[in-house]
């Protein structure tokens, strides 16, 4: 399947959820908004939301600075 994240085309053999693609990407453990084909996804929905082919992601992880 074929996916965009932050406007990048990537390619997956499966459908997958928002929660496996976040761990895949090494961004399980940080501050990030996901908006899915322009709708803000909640944390609570990333094990249960399935992404599949033709979705658009963007992925916005959150930066603290002074």
């Amino acid at each position: 399947m074929k996916i965009f994240i932050n406007g990048i085309e990537h390619l997956y053999k499966n459908d997958l959820t928002i929660e496996k693609l976040i761990s895949e990407l090494g961004y399980s453990n940080q501050r990030i908004a996901i908006e899915l084909n322009k709708e803000i996804i909640t944390r609570s929905e990333y094990a249960n939301r399935l992404i599949v082919d033709g979705d658009k992601l963007e992925i916005i992880k959150a930066i603290g600075g002074g």
